[in-house]
This record gives structure tokens, sequence and C-alpha cells, in this order.
């Protein structure tokens, strides 16, 4: 399965959405731009987006209201164990209300990999991160069995927030 990302006005994505109802597609945006992500086993129509595997998947879009991507930079030897660290991820993140779906994303141009997740609203995003499934997931962060102790990330994270057009 693959994922692709374009972005541009909400106008000209709502437009590329439209004309392709059929595929299963995303139309998010923030106060600054919109992203639109496209999910197929074959090729897309967008003209050049931002090209990624889908390594992990559960959920689906249709109940998605808000969009938060962790984008990861991670380098070529480390790939291997961010992959494996994401394999062995404890999938509690599923059972939280207001859980759409969640996409682990491996790039395929570039070395920033992305956790896409999916909520209903801001608030069951913000209701997990104070859950005790978020505090399991995330326990080995800061140790040294963390993956992000280990040399493998060339700059810092970042987070990208974005609100599902319906």
């Amino acid at each position: 399965m693959n994922l692709y990302m374009t972005f541009g006005t909400v106008d000209y994505l709502e437009g590329i959405a439209e004309r392709n109802a059929q595929e299963n597609m995303l139309l998010m945006h923030t106060d600054e731009s919109a992203m639109l992500i496209h999910e197929t086993d074959g090729e897309t129509m967008l003209k050049e987006p931002k090209r990624y595997e889908v390594l992990d998947t559960a959920g689906l879009f249709e109940r998605a209201g808000y969009a938060v991507l962790n984008n990861i930079p991670v380098t070529e030897e480390g790939k291997p164990l961010f992959e494996q660290r994401f394999k062995e991820r404890a999938r509690m993140i599923e059972n939280e209300p207001g859980f759409a779906a969640i996409r682990v994303l491996r790039p395929l141009r570039d070395d920033t990999y992305v956790i896409l997740t999916l909520w209903e609203d801001e608030a069951s995003f913000k209701n997990w991160q104070q859950s005790n499934a978020y505090e399991q997931a995330h326990k080995k962060r800061g140790t040294s069995d963390g993956v992000d102790q280990k040399s493998i990330f060339p700059r810092p994270s970042y987070v990208t927030i974005y609100q599902v057009l319906k």
C-alpha cells in the first residue's frame, strides 16, 4: 500500500478530491495551507506528491476530523532499527476513544518518516496524550532502551496538525 501527499489551496485540492471521489482520499487544512492524501495499492493521479510506503495501518479515514503527523528524520543506517520499533509497537492506540486511524509511513524519496494518527476531534487526541495507553506506548522514551537515545536522528522531529475537511 502507498500513501501520497500533495499541498495547495483548499479549492484546488477539493477539486482533485471531487474528480476522484472513488479513491481513498482525505483533505485537510491549517490556517496557512491544505494537504490532500491519497492511499492506494496502485498509482496516484496527483502530479508531484510526496510518496510513502505504508508500513503499518489500522483504522479508516471516514471518522477522521483531526490529524497529527509526527515527522521523524532517520539516518539510512537507522531505518531498520526505527522500523523494528514500530513493528513492535504496543497497538493500544487503536482502542482509545475517538481514534480513527494510524499509518506508519516510510519515505520513498527522503529520510523523513511520518506517523499519521487520525482522530475524531482534537479532544480525543488530547485525551490519548493523557491516557495510560499513551504512557505505556511511550514508556521507553528517554531511557537507554528507547530508540530516541540512539544516534539515528540527523535532526529534530516535528509535528504538524491539520483539521480534516468533510
